[in-house]
């Protein structure tokens, strides 16, 4: 044998050694733009960390949450990455099925993040999640239209004004609809803006008591409200519509207004898209009779399951897929207004609020969000657009079923929340409640 050749395998054999050494991480997430923009990105992380292979697992909203849940509560270890919320985060911690985000590099800089949304991902200060970004809710609404039409969107409208401007910017014989709005099943989905809804119009999931107050008159005026304003004005198959749906007929210039998570100011002004970029108006969400609780506080963030046997590696891809290198990397590719809004005050720059005209209303939307006093009445739980106890994925999955049934017509609103109240008393019950 030459030595050419025996060099040749020699390389060949330590290749392929450490090939076998990479680390493969599988990372679970949801199917919207800003997580298929990190998975498209995440080649750069893969290039500076060539010891880690990353094996994506991208799933619709409702289904993520599923298969997440199924597999954190069995143990199962399928993933080493999870993308979820700060329902899960605080719970999931709790009960130690998470890896605590401590020991961060000092260039992470965690005092850069907002307190609520650290305070979100936390249990007793112990961070659990690292956070992609955050949002809270918000008015988008066609400038055109409304100048066509003479109308005037108010700094803070309330829904009775939206339903009013629905009325009249709805056409459906031109495939233009007055009001687009969730109306997919599911307590993440149809929920997170019924619920604002609902508490806008004084409403509460539970007294103090823990007693369930579906049989009330404020959440009877806001479910009539809603089931009304979404059968009327809305667009065909408003039942089968969640947030990707309704930006999708958003950006093909289909919906008048939407109310919707802030995350999506950077998708309706990108040309790129929206068809309609650069006739997007923003605003507050919509109030009633209070504004407490009529625009949510999330965040989709990267948490580790305890199960995970590569916790080194994972840390270091949830740390750079949530740092301020992601961020400018993300500006330098896709421009800053695609900057992961809503977790650190140094997005907020002169620069970036001059390319997002979406960030200002986003940002002092995040700021008002109190999640600890979500109505006008008091209650024994943390949440505005959920609640954080652990039976409330079951109960808000049921609930929003019940929803959509009543928009589809299947049932009235008065019979559909008496079922609600009787299905979430028995679960409530049974969970042992009151506390």
């Amino acid at each position: 044998m030459n030595l050419s050749r025996l060099l040749l395998g020699s390389t060949c054999i330590a290749l392929a050694g450490a090939a076998s050494a990479a680390q493969t991480l599988t990372i679970a997430t949801v199917n919207n733009a800003d997580m298929i923009r990190m998975q498209r990105l995440s080649q750069t992380f893969e290039q500076q960390n060539p010891e880690i292979d990353l094996n994506w697992v991208v799933l619709e909203e409702n289904v993520l949450r599923q298969r997440l849940t199924t597999d954190i509560a069995t143990q199962g270890g399928q993933f080493d990455v999870l993308t979820i919320g700060m329902y899960e985060a605080s719970l999931w911690g709790d009960k130690g099925w998470l890896a605590p985000m401590t020991d961060l590099p000092a260039d992470y800089d965690l005092d850069d993040v907002f307190p609520s949304v650290r305070e979100g991902l936390s249990v007793d200060g112990t961070l659990y999640a690292l956070p992609f970004y955050a949002e809270s809710s918000m008015t988008y609404y066609r400038t055109d239209l409304f100048e066509l039409a003479g109308l005037q969107m108010p700094e803070h409208p309330t829904w009775t004004q939206m339903a009013e401007f629905a009325e009249k910017l709805h056409k459906p014989d031109q495939d233009q609809y007055g009001m687009c709005l969730r109306g997919k099943a599911g307590w993440g989905e149809n929920m997170a803006l019924v619920t604002t809804v609902a508490n806008a119009f004084g409403a509460r999931w539970f007294d103090e008591q823990w007693q369930p107050e579906f049989n009330g008159p404020e959440w009877t005026r806001a479910a009539t409200f809603y089931v009304d304003l979404l059968s009327k004005y809305g667009p065909p198959g408003a039942s089968s519509n969640g947030f990707n749906e309704n930006l999708a007929l958003f950006n093909t210039g289909k919906c008048a207004m939407w109310v919707d998570a802030t995350v999506a100011g950077s998708f309706v002004t990108d040309a790129s898209q929206s068809k309609v970029a650069d006739k997007v108006g923003f605003t507050f969400a919509p109030q009633e009779d209070t504004d407490k609780g009529s625009a949510w506080l999330y965040s989709w963030a990267l948490a580790i399951p305890s199960t995970s046997k590569k916790q080194d590696a994972a840390k270091a891809f949830t740390t750079w897929a949530t740092s301020r290198d992601y961020a400018k990397l993300v500006a330098e590719t896709d421009g800053v207004a695609n900057v992961p809004p809503g977790t650190r005050e140094s997005t907020y720059s002169a620069e970036y609020m001059a390319a997002a005209p979406f960030a200002e209303i986003t940002l002092e939307s995040l700021k008002q969000a109190d999640p600890a006093s979500p109505s006008v009445k008091p209650v024994p739980y943390v949440g505005i657009q959920l609640v954080t106890i652990p039976e409330f994925q079951a109960i808000g999955t049921q609930v929003g079923k019940m929803f959509s049934a009543a928009l589809t017509g299947q049932m009235p609103v008065e019979q559909m929340l008496t079922a609600v109240q009787q299905s979430t008393t028995r679960e409530m019950k049974r969970a042992g409640y009151p506390k």
